[in-house]
């Protein structure tokens, strides 16, 4: 059997009129989830002060209320999108159905080093330890391909979800003996850890903002290379394409969205592992379509996340990590069951 039948088959799993659909209904979605989150928070508005707000006018408190919740909405799009879209880019290249960032130890690595720019060195300025996160995330995502790929099998999906368990665990342990005798920059630093999208302002973003789309650029050129990883190295490889290379430019770019996302928000978790699952559902395999709806299934899942945390525990609030791991753990537990860990 020839690599590109197989390869024409695997990427036609869904029909074009499907996906059309599906993408105006995940458009839809997200626009009524943007709308929902500047209506909804401790504070009750009226569509008068939101139209208001959104024309810049500030008169009222319900206004400044609004005011304040369109960054905040509109970074929790950007982190969703980009951590969904690393998450599909992770399940892609290491071929394994658990990939995501938080089990990797991705974010927790990240966040490590932010911790350490922070404790150690005094840094403070979110321009510099943006680059700091994405070391930290490079840095832990070597290791723990490294040591999943050692021994019988190579990188096997059991054996990636046990060495990114190991290490997220060690490097937290890691963390936590750092910022104890800080008590400085303790309460901070722990509130940062949980991953929250509240307190946004757009001269944050914008110190991200390069690295992100970075990362979406680079994400979206190895798409079609996603896909031909997807049928096996010596396949791939047999279609001319350059494995180590598909791998590590793809790899490059989740990367960069996972720690521009940890440098402004924090670790959050399972966003990258719940998204892509739920997208194949939609549009198949074809990482050309499925990167695009995990980013918009990426932002609708965080401001939902976002939106229910407000709405729970009024008239304070839940972090948004704490609701994506409310939804994303019952998940994991699911594909771990369903699928037994086998590779994608």
């Amino acid at each position: 059997m020839s690599g590109m039948p197989l390869k024409r088959r695997i990427l036609s799993n869904a029909p074009h009129w499907h996906r059309s659909v599906s993408l105006i209904a995940m458009i839809m979605l997200l626009v009524m989830l943007s709308l929902l989150s500047v209506t909804f928070g401790t504070r009750d508005v009226s569509w008068v002060e939101i139209t208001r707000a959104l024309h810049g006018e500030v008169n009222t408190l319900g206004e400044a209320a609004v005011t304040m919740r369109i960054p905040r909405t509109v970074l929790a799009m950007v982190v969703g999108a980009s951590l969904g879209v690393a998450g599909a880019v992770m399940q892609g290249v290491t071929r394994n159905p658990l990939a995501d960032p938080g089990i990797l130890g991705v974010n927790i690595g990240a966040a490590f080093f932010v911790v350490i720019g922070l404790a150690w060195f005094g840094i403070e300025q979110l321009q510099s330890y943006v680059w700091l996160a994405i070391l930290g995330a490079a840095v832990t995502a070597a290791f723990v391909y490294t040591i999943g790929a050692m021994g019988r099998g190579g990188a096997t999906p059991l054996k990636l979800a046990l060495a990114g368990a190991a290490t997220s665990a060690a490097l937290s342990c890691f963390t936590l003996a750092v910022v104890l005798p800080r008590n400085d920059i303790a309460g901070g630093v722990r509130s940062w850890q949980i991953g929250g999208v509240g307190g946004a302002t757009f001269e944050a973003m914008y110190s991200v903002l390069p690295f992100m789309l970075a990362g979406w650029l680079i994400t979206i050129t190895t798409a079609r290379k996603l896909n031909s990883l997807a049928l096996g190295d010596e396949l791939a490889a047999g279609l001319g394409e350059r494995v180590a290379w598909a791998r590590g430019s793809a790899g490059l770019g989740a990367i960069l969205l996972c720690g521009a996302a940890t440098a402004i928000c924090g670790p959050i978790g399972f966003v990258g592992l719940v998204v892509p699952h739920f997208c194949r559902l939609l549009v198949g395999v074809d990482h050309r379509w499925l990167l695009p709806f995990s980013a918009l299934g990426g932002a609708s899942l965080l401001l939902l996340s976002d939106i229910i945390g407000r709405l729970i525990s009024r008239p304070s609030e839940l972090a948004v990590g704490v609701v994506t791991a409310f939804i994303g753990a019952p998940f994991f537990i699911w594909v771990v069951r369903r699928q037994r860990v086998r590779e994608l």
